[in-house]
């Protein structure tokens, strides 16, 4: 004889087991449907530093004073280059988000030392100029898609006899202070003994004088920075870029970390940059034709790392 009142019991234990499993599946579906909601919801919600620029109707822009071409200033005291055109198109593509009639840029000149304290402690909300996207700035900050790779070599006169690392042994190198190159320096003595006699100049512009005055016998920095003040210095041919590469070097532009919304603004204005062609454009404006303030051309073409990335854009870069 069956026992109906185990049975109608199991089967209510059953049941209530089921309605249980069901109304968990569906929180994890809602909460589900919440995030997609949410990743899909318009950049411009709730967020500090887009707030922030709606209620000031003001960006902040931070810039380089001698970083050629990328950030520099030219006759006028105006800042200028390479990193200065992508920014203002990103301003103007935060002045289209937030939906403003107008939006105010204003001006911030750092160094290479007070750059990353500017944007933590909000002086500014990009920073646009020749800064090297890696594993150790990114713990403070945030970075876009790199605008650059460079390689780091070295500035010499033309009559040192330099050519490459082995020859600067013994000598007095200059670097700028609060660079990344000051630790491939520090390595590179270490496995050559070198016995290098390093010291820091303030800027770019201070480092290259250094070697212009016989100062230093070297000045270690990024290729590109280096063509740059070549080509601005009054005599060019007195100097030449040499050395085996010692590391590759993205350079972005740096904002605020853990603002995803800004972040989101800034990287799909830089994705749609390279995906019509502008960046390649502006690229051929600062590297292959004459800049300001002297008129002269750096006529560095795009190196192959650089047309890689703009292949296949992502800010997931530097060690």
């Amino acid at each position: 004889m069956l026992d109906f009142t185990t049975t109608s019991r199991k089967s209510h234990t059953v049941r209530k087991v089921r309605e249980a499993r069901a109304a968990r599946i569906g929180k994890a579906a809602l909460a589900a449907s919440c995030c997609l909601l949410a990743a899909s919801a318009p950049v411009h919600a709730g967020t500090d530093t887009l707030s922030r620029i709606r209620d000031s109707r003001t960006i902040t822009i931070a810039h380089r004073e001698a970083s050629v071409p990328f950030s520099y200033l030219d006759d006028s005291k105006k800042p200028i280059g390479y990193a200065m055109d992508l920014c203002l198109k990103i301003a103007d593509s935060v002045r289209r988000e937030l939906k403003l009639d107008r939006l105010n840029i204003e001006y911030l000149a750092v160094t290479s030392s007070n750059r990353i304290p500017a944007i933590v402690d909000g002086k500014a909300d990009l920073e646009c100029g020749s800064t090297t996207n890696n594993a150790e700035r990114r713990k403070q900050v945030a970075f876009t898609i790199p605008h650059f790779i460079a390689a780091a070599r070295m500035v010499v006169r033309t009559d040192s006899g330099i050519t490459n690392w082995a020859d600067l042994k013994g000598k007095q190198v200059v670097t700028t202070k609060g660079t990344t190159t000051m630790k491939l320096l520090t390595d590179r003595d270490k496995v050559r003994a070198l016995g290098l006699k390093l010291i820091e100049g303030r800027d770019h512009a201070e480092s290259f004088a250094m070697v212009e005055k016989g100062q230093a016998a070297a000045f270690p920095m990024d290729d590109v920075l280096l063509y740059g003040l070549r080509a601005g210095s009054s005599r060019p041919e007195h100097f030449v870029v040499v050395g085996d590469a010692l590391s590759a070097e993205p350079y972005a532009i740096m904002m605020r970390k853990d603002d995803p919304a800004f972040k989101a603004v800034v990287d799909r204005e830089m994705g749609r940059l390279i995906h019509d062609g502008d960046i390649y454009k502006l690229y051929d404006k600062w590297f292959k034709h004459p800049i300001p303030p002297k008129g002269q051309a750096m006529n560095m073409p795009m190196g192959h790392l650089l047309r890689d990335t703009f292949r296949f854009p992502t800010d997931k870069v530097g060690d």
